[in-house]
C-alpha cells in the first residue's frame, strides 16, 4: 500500500487526523474516542435517540462504542513515531507539494526523495539508483563533474558518477551500482565481523583463562609465602632452643671452673702453711743449742703431706682440664641440632622426604643391565636373561618397583654425560611393545629427554616435544611429583637449582617412575 493511502487508513474521518485512542463502532469503523463521544453527546442533546455511523450511515444502538481497538492504536502510534523521525530529518517527497509525505526512497541520479506513490511512476532505468532516504546536501559529489556519486569502480576502489563511467578514466572497468557495491562490501564486512567476533571470543576465553591462572598463581604464591614465613618462624624457634641448650652447657662448665678455683685456693692455703713450717724447721736445723731443739715438737705427718684424696682431685682436674672435652660435647650438640633443623626444613619445603626408589628387574628391557643395589640402569649390547622375569619390555627402559597414586614425592637422578636418556613417569597401562612403547611417545607417559651428542633438553608427552634451553651441561636432575595437584616438575641440580619445566595434567592411574637409556646409564641418587 502506498504511504499516502496507508496514512489515509489511519485518519479519523471526523477530525481528519491520525487516530488518537481509537475505538470501533459495531459496524467496524474506527474513530478517535473524543471525536465519537462528542458526536454521541450531540445526538443525546437533540433527544432524537437515533445514531448513525459518520462513515457508512448505518443505524446503531444507543451505546455503540466498543473497548479500545489496540491494532489501529498501535499502528497509528508507530506511524506517528516514524513520521516524526522523518519529519525531524526533513526527508519528504519533493513531488508532494500540497502535503508533506515522508520519503521512502531517494534517487541518486535525480537527487530527489520520493514517497510510495511517486516511486511507482519513477524511472526504472539503470542510471536511476535508489537508496534509503538521504539528505542530498550531505551526499558525496564527483570532484570532476560535480555530480552525485552513483557507481563504484572495484579496480580503482573509488566511487564515480555517471559521466566518469561514460566518458572518464573508468571506461571499460567493471563498474557496480553503488547499492550493489555497498551490499557486497557489507557482506564481506559481515564475514570479517563474524571472524573477528569468533577471534574476540577466543581472546576473551584466553584472557579469562590467563586471569584465572593469574589469580590461582597469586593464591599459590600467597600460600607458599605463608608456608615460608611459618617455616622460618619454626627454624628460629629451633635455633633459639639449640642456643639455650649450648649456653646451659656452658653454664655447667662455668660451675665446674668455679669448683676448680675453690680447690686452687685451698691448695694455696695448705701450701702457705707448709712453707711456714718448712721455714721453722730449717731454723731449728741450724740451731746449736740441743735443749731448744729437743723441746720443739715435731709436726704431725698428715700435716706434712697432701692427702691421697687431694692428690687424686688435683690429678683429675688440674692435669686433665675439662675445656677440651667440653668443646667436643658442644660440637656434637651443635651438629645434631643443625641436622635436626635441616631435616625439618627439607621435610617442610618438599612436604615429603626423598623417595627411596628401586629399579624393578621384572619391568626392565632385555638390553638394560640393572646393578645389584637396584639403583643403576646401563645400556647393554648383551641381552639380559633374568630368571623368573614376568615380562620383557621391548625398549631400553626400566620402571620402578613402587607405584605413586597419591601424595608428593621427589627423587634425584644422575645420568651419563653421553648417550640418550629419558627420565619420567608412566601409567601401568603404558604399551609394552611397538612404536608407542617408549616413554614420552604415548599419552600415558611424560619424560625429560636428552639425545646422544645433543646439548638440548626436551619434555615429551604423546610424541610431542617442548624444547628447553640448556645453559650449561649438567647430569644431575630432580623429579618432583604432586599427584593430587597433577604436577610433574623437572629440575636441574645446579647451583642454584633450576626449574626446567612443569607438566600440568590430571593423573588418572597410578604412576611408575620410568627410565630410558641407550649408550649410557642413569643412577638413582
Amino acid at each position: 500500500m502506498a504511504c499516502a493511502e496507508f496514512e489515509d487508513e489511519l485518519l479519523c474521518s471526523i477530525c481528519l487526523r491520525t487516530f488518537e485512542d481509537p475505538v470501533p463502532l459495531r459496524c467496524g469503523h474506527n474513530f478517535c474516542r473524543m471525536c465519537i463521544e462528542f458526536e454521541l453527546d450531540a445526538v443525546f442533546r437533540k433527544g432524537s435517540g437515533d445514531f448513525t455511523c459518520p462513515d457508512c450511515k448505518a443505524e446503531l444502538e444507543e451505546h455503540p462504542i466498543h473497548p479500545r481497538n489496540l491494532t489501529p492504536s498501535n499502528t497509528a502510534e508507530g506511524f506517528l513515531s516514524t513520521r516524526l523521525e522523518q519529519v525531524d530529518a526533513g526527508l519528504f517527497c519533493i513531488y508532494c507539494i500540497h502535503v508533506k509525505i515522508p520519503a521512502v526512497k531517494s534517487c541518486l541520479h535525480c537527487e530527489a526523495s520520493l514517497c510510495d506513490s511517486h516511486l511507482k511512476v519513477h524511472s526504472k532505468s539503470e542510471e536511476h539508483i535508489l537508496t534509503d532516504p538521504i539528505v542530498f546536501k550531505e551526499s558525496k559529489r564527483c570532484p570532476i563533474h560535480d555530480k552525485v556519486l552513483q557507481y563504484y569502480c572495484p579496480k580503482d576502489a573509488t566511487c564515480i558518477c555517471l559521466l566518469c563511467r561514460l566518458a572518464g578514466d573508468h571506461i571499460g572497468h567493471p563498474v557496480e551500482q553503488l547499492n550493489e557495491a555497498t551490499k557486497k562490501k557489507k557482506k564481506k564486512m559481515r564475514n570479517v565481523l563474524k571472524k573477528m567476533i569468533k577471534k574476540n571470543e577466543k581472546i576473551e576465553e584466553k584472557l579469562q583463562s590467563l586471569k584465572e591462572q593469574q589469580n590461582e598463581s597469586h593464591k599459590e604464591t600467597t600460600r607458599e609465602m605463608k608456608k615460608v614465613t611459618a617455616l622460618f618462624r619454626s627454624i628460629r624457634s629451633m635455633l633459639d632452643d639449640l642456643e639455650t641448650k649450648v649456653l646451659t652447657h656452658h653454664s655447667t662448665q662455668d660451675n665446674h671452673v668455679s669448683l676448680i678455683s675453690d680447690l686452687i685456693r685451698e691448695m694455696e692455703i695448705k701450701k702457705d702453711e707448709i712453707c711456714s713450717k718448712i721455714s721453722h724447721l730449717e731454723e731449728l736445723c741450724f740451731m746449736t743449742n740441743p735443749w731448744s731443739i729437743l723441746q720443739e715438737p715435731l709436726p704431725s705427718q698428715e700435716n706434712l703431706f697432701v692427702s691421697q684424696e687431694d692428690a687424686t682431685l688435683v690429678e683429675s682436674k688440674a692435669l686433665h682440664p675439662a675445656d677440651g672435652l667440653d668443646a667436643v660435647v658442644i660440637s656434637e650438640i651443635l651438629y645434631k641440632g643443625f641436622t635436626d633443623v635441616m631435616t625439618f626444613a627439607k621435610k617442610n619445603i618438599f612436604s615429603h622426604e626423598e623417595t627411596d626408589l628401586l629399579l624393578d628387574t621384572r619391568r626392565a628391557g632385555v638390553n638394560v643391565d640393572i646393578s645389584d643395589d637396584l639403583k643403576m640402569a646401563s645400556w647393554s649390547q648383551i641381552k639380559q636373561i633374568r630368571p623368573g622375569q614376568q615380562m620383557h619390555l621391548e625398549r631400553c627402559q626400566v620402571l620402578s618397583t613402587c607405584l605413586f597414586s597419591s601424595g608428593r614425592h621427589f627423587w634425584d637422578v644422575e645420568t651419563s654425560k653421553s648417550g640418550t636418556w629419558n627420565l619420567g613417569v608412566c601409567y601401568v597401562s603404558m604399551p609394552k611393545s611397538g612404536d608407542m612403547a617408549e616413554i614420552g611417545s604415548n599419552n600415558k607417559s611424560w619424560c625429560l629427554s636428552k639425545f646422544h651428542n645433543s646439548s638440548q633438553y626436551s619434555v615429551a608427552h604423546n610424541d610431542r616435544e617442548v624444547l628447553i634451553e640448556q645453559k650449561t651441561p649438567n647430569n644431575k636432575f630432580r623429579l618432583y611429583l604432586d599427584y593430587e595437584a597433577g604436577k610433574l616438575s623437572f629440575y636441574e641440580l645446579d647451583d642454584p637449582i633450576r626449574l626446567l619445566h612443569v607438566v600440568t595434567t590430571k593423573f588418572k592411574e597410578p604412576l611408575h617412575a620410568a627410565f630410558y637409556v641407550c649408550n649410557g646409564w642413569v643412577r638413582i641418587a
